[in-house]
């Protein structure tokens, strides 16, 4: 149930507003030496576009076309890549969960990739404002040596407007399982005022702006090195661990613009390739 207390209930006798709902399903199969799109459906506010590439990557890029979430709005996304395939899946713009007059919005990402394949999962930050709501799932299903390199980041108000955070619910749930088996478990939960949640050293030492990233992969222990050198670069607060297969970093920043020039420095020397032009608009 949703805290009355962190935003203000519905009034019963004013007209229900219309909700956002959309749905986007995106699959690449590869054949051929190349891995090419297989299916696409979109509904609602949820879209898919696929820009042209030029590296042999595809790149799928997510849009909501509402231009934001408040409280009863639902997105479902899904990608998916067949064995041996390589695709990216990232969205056009930061996606901003609004004030709510009541519940939360939901968002649900499945993804799931192939033996021998690597599926990207790059959007871009997620703004939170006051009073806003948000529940967010995702859910991935990999088969054999299939690798997930995943990361989401979330931004708590826009600090260079003088915004602030003190009232918000949200959840941010993270399940991976290889084969069936559960390789991976994440849990976030934001009730009440952020802003004070996030002070303590255990939390985020006062950042408002925070990322977790996971490179789930039979050999990611072996890359722990390699990410440990590349957070050496940036000049926010980071830290990577590795265990069977998978490797976990976590990102904590002052504010968004310190939060994604980090992450956009990292991801590059990372992943030894440049990022989705969308992260350059």
């Amino acid at each position: 149930m949703y805290d009355a207390a962190i935003v203000n209930p519905i009034n019963d006798n004013a007209p229900r507003m219309q909700r956002v709902s959309g749905r986007g399903h995106v699959a690449f199969k590869h054949a051929s030496g190349r891995t090419r799109l297989s299916d696409l459906h979109q509904s609602g506010s949820a879209k898919i576009r696929l820009p042209k590439v030029y590296d042999g990557v595809p790149v799928a890029v997510l849009i909501n076309t509402s231009g934001g979430l408040t409280g009863g709005d639902r997105l479902t996304y899904e990608a998916g890549v067949d064995a041996g395939g390589h695709a990216i899946v990232t969205s056009q713009a930061a996606e901003r969960a609004y004030r709510s007059s009541g519940g939360v919005a939901e968002i649900e990402n499945r993804l799931t990739a192939g033996n021998g394949a690597t599926l990207e999962w790059l959007p871009q930050e997620t703004i939170l404002f006051n009073a806003s709501g948000l529940h967010r799932t995702m859910t991935v299903n990999l088969s054999g040596d299939a690798r997930l390199l995943a990361i989401e980041s979330v931004v708590l108000g826009r600090t260079a407007m003088g915004e602030t955070v003190d009232r918000i619910s949200f959840r941010d749930r993270w399940r991976i399982q290889r084969e069936g088996r559960l390789v991976f478990a994440d849990d976030v939960r934001l009730e009440g005022d952020a802003s004070d949640i996030l002070k303590g050293p255990a939390t985020a030492g006062g950042g408002l702006a925070f990322a977790t990233l996971v490179d789930c992969a039979v050999d990611a222990d072996t890359r722990l090195g390699l990410a440990r050198d590349a957070l050496g670069q940036l000049k926010i607060r980071a830290a990577a661990s590795a265990w069977n297969g998978v490797l976990v970093v976590r990102f904590v920043g002052a504010d968004g613009r310190s939060l994604r020039d980090g992450l956009m420095t990292f991801l590059e020397t990372y992943r030894s390739a440049g990022l989705p032009r969308v992260w350059h608009c």
